[in-house]
């Protein structure tokens, strides 16, 4: 059995879960609303407040859908009850972050402001303070999603080895590098 796949997923009491036709699974809480379809080869099943994924058979195909899908929805019931949360830091001289409605605007040190427009799931806000460096803070139901707009932010200025400039996760280590040694 999967290690992952076996684990029942336990519902808090705020949150709702309905399995469709066709094998929907639709998670409701506070947040808001999440679904995904499932392979039809794989058994959603709903106790009272636990969900358990069972698979038909042992083929490799159905023992890799079931430790995923169960990660899956596991992650859209996190995610409609808690939320999801990350936080990204601007390291460089002159780096500066501005959020207004849904557009991120973003001076990373380029000729030119990058302003990136972000999806109707995901909420953002910049923090700025003095000594200190320019804070992102993405907030979103949907963990997915959450984690491809937090990558295509960090993809736009890459953090260095040399002096460790760029955007980074808050938390993250950078592995630096020695620079060149002065000759004589």
């Amino acid at each position: 059995m999967s290690r992952i796949g076996k684990l029942p997923i336990t519902l808090p009491n705020n949150t709702q879960v309905t399995i469709g036709d066709n094998n929907v699974v639709t998670v409701k809480g506070p947040k808001g609303e999440l679904s995904t379809a499932v392979d039809k080869d794989i058994l959603v099943k709903q106790d009272d407040n636990t969900i358990v994924i069972e698979r038909p058979t042992e083929q490799k195909r159905h023992k890799a859908m079931h430790g995923l899908y169960r990660s899956l929805i596991n992650n859209m019931v996190v995610g409609v009850s808690q939320g999801y949360k990350e936080q990204l830091e601007l390291v460089g001289v002159g780096f500066k972050a501005t959020v207004q409605g849904k557009v991120l605007e973003l001076s990373l040190g380029y000729s030119h402001n990058i302003f990136l427009s972000l999806p109707e799931e995901v909420t953002a806000t910049a923090v700025t303070e003095k000594g200190k460096n320019p804070i992102v803070t993405l907030e979103s139901n949907d963990k997915q999603l959450l984690g491809q707009v937090a990558a295509k932010i960090r993809s736009l200025r890459k953090v260095e080895p040399y002096k460790g400039k760029g955007i980074r996760f808050v938390g993250e280590v950078v592995r630096r590098k020695a620079g060149k040694t002065a000759s004589k």
